[in-house]
């Protein structure tokens, strides 16, 4: 059973693409190791009490942000005419946010970041979004919401361009996953200072909230033969992924900028899953603003919440996850707490054995049950961006 609920999330994110769309160039570009000196990351970071809230405050901020009802949008689509039909979607219908990738799963910034070192002498930029600044314009003159997509430690562009950081086994061969994408160290501080100064750009080009995905380790086969540099456990991992996010907003709130974190849903009330990958969904609540947990109903195998198939059973399985989430949290002092904003299922899963299409009935089925749970934001995810009105309420 140790595999079981992880091993259905990973073998479904492969036909999915459950984090993210596949950039058009999947082959890491080739630079000249950048000469640099390895931070290690300090494990026993604390959470929010060490943060320096002088420019944020999560009180005040969680009484006043948008509530989200948002769309997860690739860097190719929102480069492409179809933003205007995405737009015009927005306006017409009760959704009011964005969550755009900036840096997509092979580690591509998908704008032109000049002016940030670390990105440009990496060669990273794919500026499939020709101009940012125009395109935020655009957006705040209708009033949506921007949220940053920024994938962590899956990043196989760093992992070539600064080798030192890749994440190896002890023989220095990479760490991959099931797509054979290398992944970087999540013990490496200089890793988390990349990725702060990546979102610290988000924060200059107008984003008004930053989103950290694939913050967790990496799992399968391959990834249980790697060499952190560092004493990591199943029992401290957590303390690592606890220590990015602390240090990340502390950097961030200096500027005003939320730090959201994305998580497996499988990690609410799972300490199996929680040492697999090191996101504690408890700890992490008082670490970040935001945790978005994937509850999609199609990751979730038969019997999970006594439910026969959970993907024909959207608003069950999405109810049973939130008042799951609600279970874990109560002993978190609310004023400490994130908000949760699920990730919802926007796709259909042929692949899952009893599967139902997924169209607006679906969709709405969902979007009741979080609000039947007692939250009030959502995203909904199709990695095609394929998006209509239906199951969508009219624009109030």
């Amino acid at each position: 059973m140790k595999q079981l609920y992880i091993t259905l999330l990973l073998s479904a994110s492969l036909m999915l693409g459950l984090t993210g769309c596949s950039s058009t160039s999947s082959t890491p570009k080739q630079n000249a190791p950048a000469t640099s000196t390895e931070i290690q990351a300090e494990p026993e970071a604390s959470p929010k009490e060490d943060v320096d809230d002088t420019a944020f405050a999560l009180a005040a901020w969680k009484e006043s942000h948008t509530k989200v009802r948002g769309l997860y949008i690739t860097g190719p689509t929102a480069g492409s005419q179809r933003m205007n039909e995405i737009i015009q979607l927005i306006d017409d219908t009760e959704l009011n946010a964005v969550v755009i990738d900036v840096k997509d799963d092979n580690g591509n910034i998908t704008f032109s970041m000049e002016g940030n070192d670390a990105v440009t002498s990496l060669d990273a930029c794919v500026p499939y979004i020709t101009d940012m600044p125009e395109l935020m314009k655009t957006m705040k003159e209708h009033d949506i919401y921007t949220i940053a997509r920024i994938p962590c430690f899956k990043d196989p562009t760093l992992a070539t361009g600064k080798p030192e950081l890749a994440l190896c086994k002890p023989d220095g061969s990479p760490i991959v996953d099931g797509k054979g994408v290398a992944w970087v160290n999540p013990c490496k501080k200089e890793v988390w200072e990349y990725l702060v100064g990546i979102a610290t750009s988000c924060k200059e080009v107008g984003f008004d909230e930053v989103q950290f995905d694939y913050v967790r380790f990496p799992v399968g086969e391959d990834a249980e033969a790697a060499d952190y540099g560092e004493e990591v456990t199943p029992e401290n991992k957590h303390t690592y992924i606890e220590g990015f996010l602390s240090y990340a907003s502390k950097e961030l709130h200096a500027i005003d900028m939320p730090v959201t974190a994305d998580l497996f849903g499988t990690v609410i009330g799972n300490p199996i899953d929680i040492e697999q990958v090191g996101q504690d969904y408890a700890a992490l609540s008082t670490t970040a603003d935001v945790l978005c947990p994937m509850i999609y109903p199609s990751h979730y195998g038969p019997g999970n919440f006594n439910l026969a198939v959970p993907d024909a059973a959207p608003y069950e399985t999405i109810l049973a996850a939130l008042e799951g989430s609600k279970k874990e949290l109560q002993s978190v002092d609310e004023a400490d707490c994130a908000v949760i904003r699920p990730w919802l299922q926007a796709f259909s899963a042929p692949w899952v054995q009893g599967h139902i299409s997924y169209g607006g009935d679906e969709i709405r089925a969902q979007i009741q049950a979080v609000y039947d749970a007692g939250y009030e934001e959502w995203i909904l995810w199709n990695a095609k961006c394929n998006y209509t009105q239906d199951g969508l309420e009219a624009a109030p």
